[in-house]
């Protein structure tokens, strides 16, 4: 990635940054470790952004963060829900980001077959 480009993806980030507020329906969590990174999590992430863009999909947030522990399952994401649902998709490409958009953030359906966890936290403060 060149600096334009880098500049078009943090562009896209703080788009889908949290504003805080109730507006947020999920938080998307992509790992961003050196491991993630070679296996393709900036392309995942750029993918992820452009999809949300494309659908008009604003409650989404989007964060990264450093590696998540998986390294062998890398890229990996997590979706966090308002209750405190957590589902972890794993191996994740740009193709499946897609579907993690149609499916999981857009009809609030699990994608099956690449989830590769679900844990229920309670949220801060409730």
């Amino acid at each position: 990635m060149n600096i334009a480009e880098l500049q078009k993806l943090k562009k896209m980030a703080q788009q889908h940054l949290a504003l805080g507020g109730t507006k947020k329906k999920y938080r998307v969590v992509i790992s961003m470790g050196t491991s993630a990174i070679a296996a393709g999590a900036r392309e995942v992430m750029t993918t992820m952004l452009d999809e949300l863009d494309k659908r008009g999909i604003e409650y989404v947030e989007v964060a990264v963060s450093g590696e998540m522990g998986l390294s062998v399952a890398e890229p990996t994401l997590r979706v966090e829900d308002k209750s405190g649902e957590q589902v972890t998709y794993a191996k994740v490409t740009p193709a499946t980001a897609r579907r993690i958009v149609a499916e999981h953030l857009a009809r609030d359906k699990v994608v099956e077959g690449l989830a590769v966890g679900k844990v229920k936290r309670p949220r801060e403060g409730k």
